[in-house]
This record gives C-alpha cells, structure tokens and sequence, in this order.
C-alpha cells in the first residue's frame, strides 16, 4: 500500500533495528504523557522481542524514500478481536502523514481478517494521539490507572447492524 510517497509494508527481519530505533525515539517522547508514573517496556525491549512480534503479530513498517519511519504491531486472537500496540512514528514526520498510513494498512489487514473490533491503549493525556485515533473511527471505552498513570482503552468496531448502518470504519 502507498500512500503520499509512503509504503506501508510487513515487516521483515531485517526490519528489526529500525523498528526498535523508532519505537525508542516514539516512545521517549511519549514519556512526558506519562509523567513520571509507570514505565514503559516499549523502551526496553529487545531484538528477541521484536523478533517474536515479526513472527506472531500483523507487524507494519512505514518506508520513505527507502526508510523506515514508522511501525505498528497488531495481534489478531480467535475471536476476531485484535490489539494494536508500538504505534510509533519518527519525531520528526509525525503530523506528515505517516501514522494515517500505518492505521490505513491495519484496517485494510483487519478487514481481511475479518476481525469485529480493534483496541489499543493510550495514555489519556495524549491529546494528538487521541485526536489521530478519532479520525480513524476509535472511542474512548474505559479508562485505567493499572500502570501508574490514565490510560484510555479505545475501540474501533468493524461491523454492520442489521440496518446497513456502520460503525467505525466497517465500509
């Protein structure tokens, strides 16, 4: 899928660095969401880590001229759910674009699957992120402090009523 000059593709193996480099970078920035509660293991993981997500997990990496400048992870369970995690885009492209790629890809995947409903969490002060999410048909479900700081819970359904009408991104 490309979109403004922007592949959005599986990741591959050799996609390992990149994707933790930018996970870091993301993720040190969204620190100051969080406060100084909580940690966050987006910040530690490891090569093993990543591995094993390319290997079970929808993972995606945005590529710009040749570079990798953002990922997602998406795990899809039996009961066509799914959850995204490591949305991560580089500092310095976010708002470019790159992030709408990435979650135009996961609805693309999602629906291929078959999945009914997408969630993630977010910190809830996270007010461009939350915005980003919006856009793309997710709600804010619940909230929780069970890491320390205001996480929102935000769902994105895929599926229809009876009457046609549909909610989420479900077209």
């Amino acid at each position: 899928m490309k979109k403004k000059g922007i592949e959005v593709r599986k990741a591959r193996l050799e996609d390992i660095k990149d994707i933790s480099n930018i996970t870091k970078e993301a993720f040190q920035q969204y620190k100051k969401y969080v406060g100084g509660y909580g940690s966050l293991s987006a910040l530690s993981e490891t090569y093993e880590d990543i591995k094993k997500d390319i290997e079970t997990k929808e993972v995606f990496v945005a590529v710009l001229n040749g570079v990798c400048v953002g990922s997602v992870r998406v795990e899809v369970f039996r009961d066509k759910t799914a959850y995204l995690s490591r949305f991560a885009v580089s500092p310095e492209l976010q708002r470019h674009g790159v992030g709408n790629a990435l979650l135009d890809a996961v609805d693309e995947a999602m629906k291929e699957a078959g999945v009914r409903k997408l969630s993630l969490h977010t910190a809830a002060k996270a007010s461009p992120l939350i915005y980003c999410y919006y856009k793309h048909d997710f709600y804010i479900e619940s909230t929780t402090k069970d890491r320390g700081y205001i996480r929102a819970l935000l769902i994105k359904d895929y599926i229809e009523d009876e009457k046609g009408i549909n909610y989420g991104n479900a077209n």
